[in-house]
C-alpha cells in the first residue's frame, strides 16, 4: 500500500470531486448498516450533508469507523460530524457542497435553518481504487504534502 500520489489524487478528484453516490456503511452493536449518500470528495475525505439526529450519525457517534464504496472504489475511514451546515467554520466546505449539489440542494429535502442539518466528513484511511485496469492500494493516512493543488 502506498500513500496517495498526484496520479491517484487526480483520479479521485475527477471521479468524485462532484455529486457522487456512495454507499456508506456503519456499525451498531456488531450489526452493519449501509445506505447510499450523496458525497463530494476533496483532499482525502468525502463530505455529506445529513441530519445530526439520523441513525447514521448516532451510529457514527458511537463508532466512527465507517466504510464506503462507489464507482470502482472502496475505502475505510473515520466519520466526523463537522456540525451545523451554516456555522462559520463550515463556510468554505459548505460553499463547495452547494455548488456540487446544486441540482438538488434546494429541493426542500434539507432545512438549512435547522441546526441539526450538518456536514459529515468521512476522513479516509485506506482504500482500493481501480482505473483503466490498474489497481491502486492507497494509504490516505500518510503525508499528503506531495499532492499538487
Amino acid at each position: 500500500m502506498q500513500k496517495i500520489t498526484p496520479e491517484t489524487e487526480k483520479i479521485m478528484t475527477e471521479r468524485f470531486g462532484k455529486d457522487s453516490i456512495i454507499a456508506l456503511a456503519t456499525d451498531e452493536n456488531g450489526m452493519p448498516f449501509v445506505r447510499n449518500v450523496d458525497g463530494f470528495y476533496e483532499d482525502g475525505a468525502f463530505y455529506v450533508i445529513t441530519y445530526a439526529l439520523s441513525d447514521k450519525m448516532k451510529q457514527i457517534e458511537k463508532n466512527p469507523n465507517v466504510a464506503i464504496a462507489g464507482d470502482w472504489f472502496t475505502a475505510h475511514g473515520k466519520g466526523i460530524n463537522l456540525g451545523y451546515f451554516g456555522k462559520s467554520e463550515n463556510k468554505c466546505i459548505a460553499e463547495k457542497l452547494k455548488k456540487a449539489f446544486e441540482a438538488w440542494i434546494d429541493n426542500g429535502h434539507n432545512n438549512f435553518d435547522d441546526e441539526n442539518t450538518c456536514i459529515l466528513c468521512i476522513q479516509l484511511t485506506t482504500g482500493v481504487l481501480f482505473s483503466h485496469g490498474t489497481r491502486y492500494d492507497i494509504d490516505f493516512t500518510k503525508d499528503m504534502d506531495n499532492i499538487e493543488k
